[in-house]
């Protein structure tokens, strides 16, 4: 008996049957090649359609060229792009699943470096993530936006898509015209919804025209942007019904804010999951044709509810598709137990984004790199190294090797994985009782609880390819070295990690009120005092710590040298969380001192102020928590050096890394055992 009821049933979405509910959704990932979508974006989206989507929406496709708003968006408008799309759209439907393109012109939202033209926008209202002023575009102007619309429709048809989905959500002309804050025109195109919505019409119709009757055309509408004077529900719903009514949909995608409000659009991991439910069944109620609901859907058994509870009638699953590619056939045959589960921790998929890198995952390090790492192709793309076969989910990469992995963090577990998928004979060890190394210190902040997600996938991964476990055992050089021969290693892999560290240039670090992260973490949580954290990394780390130490009763001073706190958080769309629940806390328990260096503790800690030069003390400080990176635990690299064959070094006993630059470490490494390339080797 499946426990799902609709999940895997099939829909229609006008003329296309779509086999069950599970909707890759359009999202930036930087893979195309020469703005074009070549063999790593087929081979993504191939991969998701192995794992048992039912529908793959292809990421935006500009329709237009006075749109190029990054660097490697996809010109759909040049008749060149029709080739890739046959390539693309046969591969996917050589696995059964209909492909969507996703067509779109991001109007003011965007750069005009990339081809010297000024933005086009409804209004010379600029963006606030964007900051350039768009020129306010005329009729012929208008007429050819909704004559490229047409153009695309036609070359979609050409190479091969099912359906066409309009943009009309976080990044769009449309929804800049269809705005009240982004369009202030007193002519047709502005003013009352009717107007306003005016060109989101044009260009269905002319969408509708060059598709042909065989394609399914829809649209994805920001359902609120979340700002003063901006798209609100009730607005939307009734653009949506007046679409409804006029015939222009098959389906309606959702999705809620704007770059305004980019931690709703991409909810980081202090969103509750399906956070966006309310407003996809307000659209519902009001539209007779099939609506995709999304909002970090992450768990099949949530995506079944949605759809039964009548919110949604086909669920957005980006992010844990992402995270596991066989997310959706995993669910459908009773395996959801394997699931890797997306955290929504946000640094890959959405992080790398903002700095034109290719997307990835912090979990999934085959991102992009699918035919030479894949998940459900990996048989077929390892075998572009010394594979000699793959048979229940283990390769065989040459001879058989014992591989030590010493150190169960990220980096070490990763590195055991892959070498026990490649049918090595793995022993991972740690000196520890537990698995996670530093992730299990992450967890103690309730904010960043679901990172014990990331223990439990790879723990469960650990015990699905054989590896053995040899946890609370500590192992030195010369346990390796004086192995007997039945028991010794082939190759090391060390992840052995970085010890924790005071700033030597700082004097009174070693004094009573010092202590490091850990050293707070493990020990009783603080209720009372004044606590004075050291911000050198701009990152989680101290981000989380002032939360912790101020939700549990402490006042808090964050010092940080930049001119601004947490600086790296805007990246993983958590800043204006993390400040918004500072901001609730009773007694407003938390000061921001940007812009200053610690420098002396001896006493009373002096500040000095690097604008200005002046110096001044703070007072009453019983608690100074430095946070700073590490010093590697490499001791034993250099025991061993020399006298092992292969020896490698990953995560932070190499250098202090993040938790994804760690497990891709600890992929390679074991790649390397396996006798295989790494991706752009």
């Amino acid at each position: 008996m499946t426990p799902y009821r609709l999940l895997f049933t099939p829909i229609r979405l006008g003329p296309v049957e779509v086999p069950n509910r599970v909707v890759f959704s359009a999202h930036l990932t930087n893979l195309a090649e020469e703005n074009r979508p070549g063999s790593r974006l087929r081979n993504y989206y191939l991969e998701r359609a192995r794992g048992g989507c039912g529908l793959i929406i292809t990421e935006e496709q500009s329709v237009h060229p006075s749109d190029f708003a990054y660097e490697k968006l996809i010109h759909a408008y040049e008749e060149g792009v029709i080739p890739h799309y046959r390539r693309l759209t046969a591969a996917l439907h050589g696995e059964g699943v209909p492909v969507f393109c996703q067509i779109n012109h991001n109007g003011l939202q965007g750069f005009s470096f990339f081809n010297d033209e000024p933005l086009w926008g409804p209004s010379p209202v600029g963006d606030g993530l964007f900051r350039e002023v768009p020129q306010s575009i005329g009729e012929s102007q208008i007429a050819a936006l909704a004559a490229g619309y047409r153009r695309v429709a036609v070359h979609a048809r050409e190479g091969g898509f099912d359906g066409l989905e309009l943009q009309a959500s976080h990044s769009s002309i449309l929804r800049q015209f269809m705005s009240p804050h982004t369009n202030q025109r007193s002519d047709r195109w502005g003013g009352s919804v009717e107007n306003r919505l005016r060109l989101t019409v044009e260009c269905l119709r002319a969408v509708r025209q060059g598709a042909g009757n065989n394609l399914a055309v829809g649209i994805r509408l920001c359902t609120d942007e979340l700002i003063d004077g901006g798209l609100v529900l009730d607005e939307v719903v009734e653009m949506a019904a007046r679409l409804d009514a006029e015939g222009l949909v098959d389906f309606i995608n959702t999705s809620i804010g704007t770059t305004a409000r980019l931690y709703m659009v991409e909810g980081p991991m202090s969103v509750p999951a399906g956070y966006q439910s309310g407003h996809t069944a307000a659209i519902r109620e009001a539209v007779k044709v099939p609506v995709i609901g999304v909002g970090r859907i992450n768990d099949p058994l949530m995506a079944d509810r949605l759809l039964t509870g009548g919110v949604c009638d086909l669920v957005g699953v980006v992010r844990a598709n992402i995270a596991d590619p066989d997310w959706a056939a995993k669910s459908r045959d009773g395996q959801a137990s394997e699931i890797r589960k997306c955290i929504a921790c946000n640094q890959y998929c959405i992080g790398l984004m903002g700095l034109n890198a290719p997307l990835s995952c912090i979990q999934n390090p085959a991102n992009g790199y699918e035919a030479q790492w894949g998940g459900a192709s990996f048989a077929e793309g390892a075998a572009t190294g010394t594979v000699t076969g793959a048979t229940t989910g283990t390769l065989t990469a040459g001879r058989p090797k014992r591989v030590w992995v010493i150190g169960a963090g990220p980096a070490g577990m990763e590195a055991a994985i892959v070498a026990a998928q490649y049918g090595h004979r793995v022993t991972l060890f740690d000196r520890e009782p537990r698995l996670g190394g530093n992730i299990n210190w992450i967890v103690k902040v309730s904010q960043r609880l679901e990172f014990g997600d990331l223990i439990r996938n790879k723990t469960a991964e650990l015990k699905r390819h054989g590896a053995a476990l040899r946890l609370g055992r500590e192992v030195t050089a010369n346990t390796v070295l004086e192995a007997p021969p039945e028991e010794a290693p082939d190759a090391v892999i060390l992840a052995t990690g970085q010890e924790e560290t005071r700033p030597g240039h700082i004097p009174g670090m070693d004094g009573p009120r010092v202590r490091t992260p850990i050293q707070v973490l493990e020990g009783p949580r603080p209720a009372s005092g004044h606590a004075l954290i050291i911000d050198e990394m701009g990152d989680h780390q101290a981000a989380s710590l002032t939360e912790y130490l101020a939700g549990g009763g402490c006042r808090v001073t964050l010092v940080t040298s930049a001119f601004h706190v947490g600086q790296h958080l805007g990246a993983s769309l958590d800043l204006e969380l993390w400040h918004g629940r500072l901001g609730a806390l009773p007694d407003d328990p938390v000061t921001f001192v940007s812009g200053h260096i610690v420098m002396d503790v001896s006493g009373d800690p002096l500040l000095l102020n690097i604008q200005d030069n002046t110096q001044r003390n703070l007072e009453g400080v019983d608690l100074i928590v430095p946070v700073n990176a590490g010093r590697p635990r490499d001791g034993m690299a250099a025991a061993l050096e020399g006298h092992m064959a292969e020896l490698y070094r990953v995560g932070d006993c190499l250098a202090p890394k993040d938790v994804g630059e760690a497990i891709l470490d600890g992929h390679r490494a074991a790649r390397r055992v396996a006798g295989l390339a790494v991706a752009w080797e």
